[in-house]
C-alpha cells in the first residue's frame, strides 16, 4: 500500500509538502471548508470538514497526519474532529505533526531561542499556539500517538515573498536598530517535515528556520537589488502607526536556533539565508 498523508488545513505550506511527496508515491488527502477545487487541482483528495465518514476513512488509512490550521479562541479546530476519529480507528498513524509558530517565544531583544527556552508569547495568536501545542502533546501521551511540533518563523516562497511585495509597491524598509527575524523558505519547511516523518519521535519539538536571522531592511534592500530597482525609502519603525498584525510581528525580535532539527533529523536548509532563497525564487520566475 502506498503511504498516505492527511492534511487538516490545506494551504501554502501543505502545498509545498504535497509537491515533494507525490513524486515519491504518496497519496495526499486534505480537509476543506468552502471549495474542494484547489485540492483537486493539486491532485489531492478533498475531504469536507463536516463529512465525518470521509474524515474517519482518511484518518484510518493515514500513514501521517499534518495539522496546519491556526487555533481560534476555542482552541485548535482539528482537535474535536480528528481525536474522535482516531479513537474509532484500529490503528494510529505513525506520525502526527502540528505546525506552530516561533511566536510562542515572544520578544527576546534579539537573543537566541531554542526548543527548551521558556515560552513567553506576547500576542493572542502566540498564546493560542502555546495552548494548542500543549493540547496536542497531551493527546499524544494519552492516546500513545507520535505527536511532533514544528515551530515556524515567517514563511516565504514563490508567490509570497519580498519580491512580490516590491512589485506590488507595498514593501516597506523599516529601520529598527538591533531588530532581527528568522524566516524559512517554504520548500525547506517541507523538507523539514519530510525529515521528521522519516524519523518520528514522540513529543519531538523542532524549530524549522534558516541559518541567518536578519533585519527587514536588509532583506528588502537585497530583493530590490535582485529586481534592479531602488529600494523603498528608509522608515524609522513606529509600532503605533502599524496595523495590528504588523505591530505584533515588529514588536518582537529574536534569533531562532535550528540546531536540534539539524542534529536529530539530519535536515539542512537548501536556502540557508534569504539571499539563496530570493535568488532561487527569481530564477524560477517568482
Amino acid at each position: 500500500m502506498p503511504p498516505r498523508l492527511f492534511i487538516f488545513g490545506y494551504g501554502f505550506s501543505a502545498r509545498a509538502l504535497t509537491r515533494l511527496l507525490q513524486p515519491q508515491g504518496w497519496i495526499i488527502s486534505g480537509s476543506y471548508r468552502t471549495s474542494a477545487q484547489p485540492l483537486r487541482d493539486d491532485g489531492v483528495i478533498p475531504v469536507a470538514v463536516g463529512d465525518q465518514a470521509a474524515l474517519d476513512t482518511a484518518l484510518a488509512e493515514a500513514t501521517a497526519v499534518l495539522i496546519t490550521a491556526p487555533p481560534t479562541a476555542e482552541g485548535c479546530p482539528a482537535l474535536p474532529l480528528i481525536v474522535p476519529s482516531l479513537r474509532r480507528t484500529s490503528s494510529a498513524p505513525p506520525w502526527l505533526g502540528y505546525l506552530s509558530t516561533t511566536g510562542v517565544y515572544g520578544d527576546r531583544g534579539g537573543g537566541w531561542v531554542f526548543e527548551d527556552s521558556r515560552l513567553a508569547a506576547q500576542s493572542m495568536e502566540g498564546t493560542r499556539r502555546v495552548a494548542a501545542e500543549r493540547d496536542w502533546l497531551e493527546i499524544g501521551r494519552h492516546m500513545d500517538l507520535t505527536v511532533t511540533v514544528h515551530r515556524l518563523p515567517g514563511i516565504y516562497g514563490k508567490g509570497r515573498s519580498t519580491l512580490d511585495r516590491l512589485r506590488a509597491g507595498n514593501a516597506r524598509r523599516l529601520m529598527a536598530p538591533g531588530q532581527v527575524f528568522s524566516r524559512i523558505h517554504v520548500d525547506d519547511l517541507a523538507r523539514g517535515l519530510m525529515a521528521s516523518m522519516s524519523r518520528p519521535r514522540a513529543w519531538g519539538i523542532y524549530n524549522l528556520c534558516d541559518d541567518w536571522p536578519a533585519p527587514n531592511s536588509e532583506v528588502v534592500t537585497y530583493a530590490a537589488d535582485l529586481l534592479g530597482i531602488n529600494p523603498p525609502p528608509e522608515e524609522v519603525l513606529d509600532l503605533t502607526a502599524l496595523r495590528p498584525q504588523a505591530r505584533r510581528f515588529y514588536g518582537e525580535s529574536k534569533r531562532v536556533s535550528n540546531a536540534r532539527a539539524k542534529g536529530e533529523l539530519g535536515w539542512r536548509p537548501v536556502y540557508p539565508t534569504y539571499r539563496e532563497g530570493l535568488t532561487a525564487i527569481l530564477a524560477a520566475g517568482g
